[in-house]
């Protein structure tokens, strides 16, 4: 794999709306590695490229298909079929209360953005490669295995069946498979079929609606258990050091156990760590704590600050 690695974090998301194609060709443009794809289905089995289970935070579900909400009043991304999500417009991030989660972004109203699939997404990907002599590979989360299961549908075979359509199975490194699911990177080591790097997210702690045993993977024993059916670790940046500054066990065991780090979120405007700047976070990550890559918002930002630390071209 590429080392550091500049993973753009759901496209060029700092500067468009996330997940959209035009998010897509920009972190192409801005000198990425990787281009991460957070994946769902919908009702007809297609992988789509959102982040959440559902649909209101992104888009304008809510006045589309004002009454397709369940009883707990969200829009399920599986409720609805690729050609109703197509109708559908991207905006960028709110809260539950409507209001942006980075006020600061996006704010353009003369263009449409769409939800698009994960098979558009590799193609533009391949062509923009094509196009400027780049290997920018794509680095695809399948988002809650569990949920889709429960909903009587396979994610983990329908994102195979993407990839196999891209020629993107075997030892491809243009791709990375990551999922907090510990069962469903299993499920990829024991079939075999695609061997590229897979990557356990690690959450701070445990949550009761996923099945992986998070806080036991901040531990040498816990990860002695993921570098069985995994090659990397990506954590939150907040779990990479001590209180006191110092590597967390977690950053040392990997290291000890050849797991590469992948940590996230880097953002330019707002703080991954309290009081730590933009700048001073890539010192602390790439130079003090030695981690492989990065996602980030920014992969322009990220790229010059990495350039100026000497360990990126």
């Amino acid at each position: 794999m590429i080392r550091p690695a500049i993973i753009a974090h759901r496209g060029a998301c700092g500067y468009l709306p996330e997940h959209t194609l035009q998010a897509v060709e920009l972190a192409h443009q801005l000198g990425a590695d990787y281009i991460e794809q957070d994946v769902v289905l919908s009702s007809d089995g297609v992988p789509l490229v959102l982040h959440d289970v559902t649909l209101e935070l992104t888009t304008d579900v809510a006045t589309v298909y004002p009454n397709r909400h369940r009883n707990d009043g969200l829009f399920y991304a599986i409720d609805f079929t690729l050609e109703e999500i197509k109708l559908l417009s991207v905006h960028e991030r709110t809260d539950r209360n409507g209001n942006r989660v980075f006020p600061g972004r996006y704010a353009g109203t003369n263009m449409r953005f769409q939800v698009p699939t994960l098979a558009e997404e590799i193609a533009l990907v391949d062509q923009l490669n094509q196009k400027t002599g780049n290997n920018t590979g794509v680095y695809i989360e399948l988002k809650r295995p569990e949920f889709h299961e429960a909903e009587g549908t396979d994610i983990y075979s329908a994102v195979v069946g993407v990839l196999s359509d891209f020629d993107r199975l075997g030892n491809d490194p243009r791709t990375v498979i990551q999922c907090f699911d510990p069962i469903t990177l299993m499920r990829f080591k024991s079939d075999g079929i695609f061997r590229g790097p897979r990557v356990q997210l690690v959450l701070t702690e445990n949550d009761p609606d996923m099945r992986g045993d998070f806080e036991s993977m901040h531990t040498l024993s816990g990860l002695e258990q993921v570098a069985t059916y995994a090659h990397g670790i990506g954590p939150d940046v907040a779990s990479l050091q001590t209180t006191q500054g110092e590597p967390s066990e977690m950053v040392r065991a990997a290291k000890k156990l050849g797991l590469f780090l992948h940590p996230y979120t880097l953002r330019a405007d707002s703080e991954s760590l309290p009081g730590v700047n933009f700048a001073a976070l890539h010192k602390k990550l790439f130079i003090d704590l030695e981690v492989d890559g990065a996602f980030t918002d920014f992969a322009d930002k990220t790229r010059q600050l990495l350039t100026q630390l000497g360990v990126k071209t």
